[in-house]
């Protein structure tokens, strides 16, 4: 008699079937970045947007190093939010001239920092256009700067406002000319200007809007710069959908858009010598990105069939719903070792924190999963493992690895 084994379908990440790359890795759970979804998410911008828009990576929504640099040699530019960021984005083949650096809060050491390694520093108040300066004067360095502005507008829609009334990023709108006259007795080099007023926007409509807007804020403030504007960052926003209900962002509709700006408003005010920047970050690594977590038990509780697993909200808070949603859903999940088999049951996916929070899956329909069985949180490329509380419970952090 000939035993016969059956085998299960396993899903792929980056070609590499998911049960071989845990051994690889040598343990979970893990974050696993596609490479080539990556390049081909930028190659899909360039082809859609305008020539002559210059696309930045937002290192913030995943600075991981090997994601960094090989994003490094896709885009034309980076934007940190911290100096450890700055450390990473300079580690790349990157002139510092192609990197700024946002954000509230910057502390006069890593003002200094950013100054000494030709850094564009995007000022987000008079005390860091202040620090700017005497940093360069103490340096003997030119500091190269821009001003992020506060809208006076907002852009509805988005997963989290970031400009329009009261902000603790930028300069209020209003007062934008008051500290360029500052600026103009200063001995910065002044670069431009830096809009963004939402993220994980899936509205095209609004996105247009919003760019329009931007435009036209910056080409009123050109006209009370000290020196000619050669920088303009219009932000980004640009969502992915990660909910059933969620469509896919009409690109298309974007790319027409800025076609249109960027032809008629921005290139006879400003010239081609400016460069116009869009800075995204989950746009182009949320989809790649997947977590990977192995359950260790299976249990029943009064009806209802839970499957515990390795990792948990200490590693993707936004997964568990604790970043910022209203309503909590659930996002993409799958049991990756039965990729193909149809969905049985109807399970929650628990980690193994003790607190009713970490919920990776609340009732959903997957198929059957035992114990050993790897369960898949997608789109999980931006704002993952760095968003998290790490050290909650003080279980070991996850190994992130680029396919």
């Amino acid at each position: 008699m000939t035993e016969t084994t059956t085998t299960r379908a396993v899903a792929e990440i980056g070609g590499v079937p998911l049960d071989v790359l845990a051994e690889r890795v040598g343990s979970t759970p893990f974050f696993a970045y596609d490479r080539a979804a990556l390049t081909e998410r930028v190659a899909l911008l360039r082809r859609t947007l305008p020539r002559d828009l210059q696309l930045s990576y937002a290192v913030k929504a995943n600075p991981m190093p090997a994601v960094v640099q090989h994003l490094a040699g896709l885009v034309d530019s980076l934007d940190v939010a911290s100096a450890d960021e700055m450390r990473v984005a300079l580690d790349t083949p990157l002139d510092g001239s192609r990197i700024s650096f946002a954000g509230p809060g910057k502390t006069p050491a890593e003002i200094r920092r950013a100054v000494a390694a030709n850094v564009t520093i995007e000022m987000e108040s008079e005390t860091e256009a202040r620090r700017v300066a005497q940093a360069g004067e103490e340096l003997g360095i030119r500091p190269r700067a821009a001003v992020r502005v506060n809208p006076d507008f907002r852009v509805k829609g988005s997963g989290m406002r970031m400009g329009g009334g009261p902000q603790q990023f930028g300069v209020d709108a209003e007062v934008v000319p008051d500290l360029l006259r500052e600026i103009a007795a200063t001995d910065i080099e002044f670069r431009g200007f830096h809009i963004f007023a939402g993220s994980q926007n899936l509205s095209a409509e609004i996105l247009c809007e919003a760019q329009r807007k931007t435009v036209e804020l910056a080409l009123a403030l050109a006209a009370e710069a000290p020196d000619p504007v050669r920088y303009l960052n219009i932000g980004g926003g640009f969502g992915i959908p990660y909910f059933d209900k969620d469509e896919p962002l009409d690109l298309d509709a974007i790319g027409a858009n800025l076609h249109e700006l960027l032809s008629t408003l921005v290139r006879p005010a400003l010239g081609d010598e400016t460069r116009v920047v869009t800075e995204l970050g989950r746009y182009i690594v949320g989809e790649a990105g997947h977590y990977v977590t192995r359950v260790v038990d299976r249990k029943q509780s009064r009806g209802q069939t839970f499957l515990v697993v390795d990792g948990g909200m200490h590693h993707q808070l936004a997964a568990s719903g604790n970043f910022g949603q209203v309503i909590r859903r659930n996002y993409p999940v799958s049991i990756g070792t039965r990729a193909g088999a149809e969905p049985s049951e109807t399970v929650s996916v628990v980690g193994c924190l003790c607190t009713p929070l970490d919920l990776l899956a609340d009732k959903a329909l997957l198929p059957e999963a035992d114990i050993g069985d790897l369960v898949v949180v997608h789109q999980a490329g931006a704002y993952g493992l760095t968003a998290s509380p790490t050290a909650f419970l003080s279980h070991p952090a996850p190994a992130e690895v680029l396919v």
